[in-house]
C-alpha cells in the first residue's frame, strides 16, 4: 500500500482504505478502482492524499488486508454517532438505543475477527472527523479491553462510552475544532472543557450505567503522571476505561489527517507514544495495544539494514518485527527478492518508512512497483 498525494493518483489505481461521509455513507470503499470522476470528487472533498494498493494502473496489486470491523458495522456506527451529535445540537438529548446496538456490533466484530490486525484507518474529511474518530476509538478500546480478557459486558460498556467520548465537542464551535493553525490560549482553554461537558450530557440521560459511560468522556485526556486534564488525575485514580480510551484516542488522532496536520504513519505514532510521551500512558497497556496494531502495515515500503523492502506480513505480538520482501540494496539497486522474517533475525533493523513522495520517485527510478513483490511466493 502506498500513500500518495492526490496529485499523483491516476485512474486505474485501487484504493486501500475506505472514505466515509458524515452520515456513515461511503464515498468509496477500499478495493475500488479509481476513475477521473472519483479523483475529482476527492479533490472537491478536500482530500489531500490516499493509500492505493499499487502505482501500477494495470496491475492493482493484492487485495487490502481485512479490517477488524466490517464495512457494515463501521458505516452504521458512524451514522449513529452522527445522529447523536445532531440530536444533541437540536434537542439537547439523544436516544442511546441505536448507539448501544453499534457498540454490541463493534465488540462482536472485534471478537470474531480477532486475528485481524489494525492496519489502516479509514479516510475522513475534516467536517466528519469527530464521528469516524469516535468509531475508531471505540474499536481500538474494544480491542484492548478484549486483549485484557475483560468481561464482555464491560467491553460493550467501554465501547459505548468510547463512541460518546467526544460528545462534549458539540458545544465547541466548529471553527475552533477545525482551525488549521495553532489554537490561542482562549481557544485551547475552551477545547479542554469538552470532557466535563461530555460527562454532564451523558449523566443527564439518567441511565443505570450513566456514571460508567461518562467516565470515558471525562477521563480520556488524563495522563498517568497527573499532567492531563480536566482533573489532573494520577495513576490508579484514573479509571481503567479512561486509561484504555486515552491510548485509543491519541493513536487515532496521530494517524488521522486533520485541518492542521498530515497523518503520521503507524510507525511514527508508535515511536511518539512509546518513547516521546513518558508518563502519559500505562506502559503495560501501551505494549499490549501495539501487539494488535500493525506498526508496519502490509504493503509499507521500508528501508532496512538489508536494503529496501516491502512488508508482506505482520503478526499479532510481533508487529514491530514484520515479514519483509527485500527488493533493492541500500543504494536502491534492484535485487532478486529475498523474504526475511524479522522476528527470526536478531540483527534485522527497520531504519525508516518511505513516505509517498519518496516512494513515488523511488518507483520511477526502479522502473517497477514494489507492490509486485507482494504477489510473489
Amino acid at each position: 500500500m502506498i500513500n500518495l498525494p492526490l496529485s499523483k493518483v491516476k485512474p486505474g489505481m485501487v484504493t486501500a482504505q475506505s472514505i466515509y461521509n458524515e452520515s456513515g455513507g461511503s464515498y468509496l470503499t477500499k478495493g475500488t478502482e479509481l476513475t477521473e470522476s472519483y479523483i475529482e470528487k476527492l479533490q472537491r472533498l478536500g482530500v489531500s492524499g490516499i493509500h492505493v494498493l499499487s502505482m501500477d494502473t494495470k496491475n492493482p496489486g493484492v487485495a487490502p488486508p481485512e479490517g477488524v470491523l466490517t464495512e457494515k458495522t463501521r458505516a452504521m456506527a458512524i451514522q449513529h454517532v452522527y445522529h447523536v451529535f445532531e440530536d444533541v445540537r437540536k434537542k439537547g438529548t439523544f436516544d442511546i438505543g441505536p448507539l448501544r446496538a453499534s457498540a454490541a456490533s463493534i465488540v462482536n466484530d472485534v471478537t470474531l475477527r480477532r486475528k485481524n490486525l489494525v492496519q489502516l484507518t479509514d479516510l475522513r474529511t475534516h467536517d466528519m472527523y469527530t464521528f469516524a474518530h469516535s468509531v475508531n476509538v471505540a474499536m481500538l478500546s474494544g480491542i484492548l479491553a478484549s486483549l485484557l480478557n475483560m468481561d464482555k459486558n464491560h467491553i460493550v460498556e467501554l465501547t459505548l462510552g468510547a463512541l460518546l467520548h467526544d460528545i462534549g465537542k458539540v458545544d465547541i464551535p466548529k471553527e475552533i475544532l477545525n482551525k488549521p493553525g495553532r489554537l490561542d490560549d482562549r481557544e485551547f482553554a475552551l477545547i479542554k472543557t469538552h470532557p466535563t461537558r461530555g460527562m454532564e450530557r451523558i449523566k443527564k440521560l439518567n441511565l443505570p450505567d450513566s456514571k460508567l459511560l461518562s467516565i470515558v468522556a471525562l477521563e480520556h485526556h488524563e495522563h498517568l503522571d497527573g499532567h492531563g486534564y480536566p482533573q489532573g488525575l494520577k495513576g490508579d485514580a484514573i479509571h481503567p476505561y479512561g486509561r484504555i480510551a486515552a491510548i485509543a484516542d491519541v493513536y487515532d488522532a496521530l494517524t488521522s489527517e486533520r485541518a492542521y496536520k498530515r497523518p503520521y504513519t503507524p510507525a511514527i505514532a508508535y515511536k511518539l507514544m512509546k518513547f516521546c510521551s513518558p508518563g502519559q500512558f500505562s506502559p503495560t497497556l501501551l505494549n499490549l495495544f501495539f501487539k494488535n496494531v500493525a506498526i508496519y502495515p502490509v504493503g509499507t515500503v521500508i528501508k532496512t539494514n538489508y536494503g529496501y523492502g516491502i512488508v508482506k506480513a505482520a503478526e499479532f505480538g510481533r508487529t514491530d518485527r514484520p515479514v519483509v520482501a527485500i527488493f533493492a540494496d541500500g543504494d536502491g539497486k534492484p535485487l532478486k527478492t529475498k523474504v526475511i522474517d524479522f522476528s527470526e533475525e536478531r540483527d534485522a533493523k527497520v531504519e525508516s518508512v518511505l513516505n509517498g513522495i519518496e516512494l513515488f520517485h523511488f518507483v520511477h527510478e526502479l522502473h517497477f512497483d514494489p507492490a509486485e513483490r507482494l504477489v510473489e511466493d
